[in-house]
């Protein structure tokens, strides 16, 4: 079956809607995303991929909305089916209890570009109260560029954007006191980030320097994610607790809904879980994990800012910076989408712009560890 072409974008400053197919076996999931979706997007639905399959080859969407459990054709099956004949952005909205973590997993390896939850609770409740986010996530799929095999990554070095005007001066950073010798690497990242953190994490020794991460993703999805990574490297990998000490050969990924703030105890570093409110629109923030980092290590620190849609991060790498660290940016072509990376560059927030395949070799130097960079470079 030959799939349609791609409507074109309107030219000029205006931008036509996009166009959103929701497939679901659950009528009330139809319904109600429908409902939901449709102030803002043109949304149609499906009942299962078959039915979708059948959509697509007469009007291709910009995004799919797609539950993984469905009759006749599995969710992954579908996905693959897309990938071979024509990649479209899809989002993965799925019960991620039990099995289904490690299915929606599956799915980001297999090039779905997000994944939002669909707790048991109902769906018509998860879908009042995360509105925006959904709206926000659709709206940040239909920017990814789709992967068609996970092993690729683009090796090209595009041109850096002209950056914009600093903005107004933050707040200052709490005067640290002595020089620790420890370094520590944080990284942020959102749509399209769980490949890219296992594409740097996979090639990292395990003595490499204490790693903290956000994520955005799914509550009930980070422990399984942080399982997940633990199997495939050499460097222990787990969901971050208050009171985790990070030290080298640990990777603490912060928890869905909980944000990661890192302490300084004399020459040590700890991990600190908290509630707290949305920042730039999200919890855990990039931004609340960055300025910790750069009050606690200042120098010692490297922070990059990979794949994502948004601009979480941006100010607090910008902080990270003024307060010694080494800071890194994922490059465009390397990106699923460049929003926050573009955001941190158009800050000034950046000492190096880079293909995602150069970072591992990037941390490991800027963090005092040449000779184990070499090993990788």
């Amino acid at each position: 079956m030959r799939l349609a072409e791609p409507l074109p974008r309107i030219s000029g400053g205006a931008r036509r809607r996009l166009n959103v197919l929701v497939v679901d076996d659950s009528a009330v999931a139809r319904e109600v995303m429908s409902a939901v979706l449709g102030r803002e997007f043109n949304v149609t639905t499906a009942a299962d991929p078959i039915i979708a399959m059948d959509k697509i080859a007469h009007a291709l969407p910009d995004v799919i909305l797609l539950d993984l459990e469905m009759p006749r054709m599995h969710g992954l099956t579908f996905l693959r089916k897309l990938r071979e004949e024509r990649p479209i952005p899809v989002v993965v909205c799925s019960n991620l209890a039990g099995r289904g973590t490690d299915v929606a997993l599956r799915a980001l390896e297999e090039g779905a570009v997000d994944v939002v939850a669909k707790p048991a609770l109902g769906v018509r409740g998860f879908l009042d109260d995360a509105e925006v986010l959904l709206v926000e996530t659709v709206r940040g799929a239909a920017e990814a560029r789709t992967r068609r095999a996970r092993s690729t990554i683009t090796r090209t070095f595009p041109a850096i954007p002209t950056p914009m005007p600093l903005p107004a001066m933050m707040a200052s950073i709490p005067p640290r006191k002595g020089i620790l010798t420890e370094s520590i690497i944080a990284l942020g990242a959102s749509t399209g980030g769980t490949e890219a953190l296992r594409a740097i994490l996979e090639r990292l020794p395990p003595d490499a320097p204490g790693i903290v991460i956000v994520q955005h993703m799914p509550e009930t999805f980070t422990a399984a994610f942080a399982r997940r990574l633990d199997q495939g490297c050499q460097l222990s990998v787990k969901e971050a607790a208050t009171g985790d000490e990070i030290v080298a050969g640990r990777v603490l990924i912060a928890a869905g809904n909980r944000h990661l703030i890192v302490h300084r105890q004399g020459k040590r570093y700890f991990a600190e879980v908290s509630n707290g409110p949305l920042v730039s629109r999200h919890r855990p923030s990039v931004n609340v994990l960055f300025r910790s980092v750069a009050a606690a290590a200042g120098p010692n620190a490297v922070g990059a800012l990979l794949t994502g849609m948004g601009d979480d991060g941006a100010d607090g790498l910008l902080e990270m910076k003024k307060a010694g660290a080494r800071t890194i940016a994922q490059d465009e072509a390397s990106c699923v989408v460049f929003g926050m990376p573009k955001e941190a560059i158009a800050r000034h927030a950046v000492d190096e712009i880079a293909p995602l395949h150069r970072i591992p070799y990037l941390l490991l130097t800027n963090a005092g560890a040449p000779a184990a960079a070499e090993l990788i470079k």
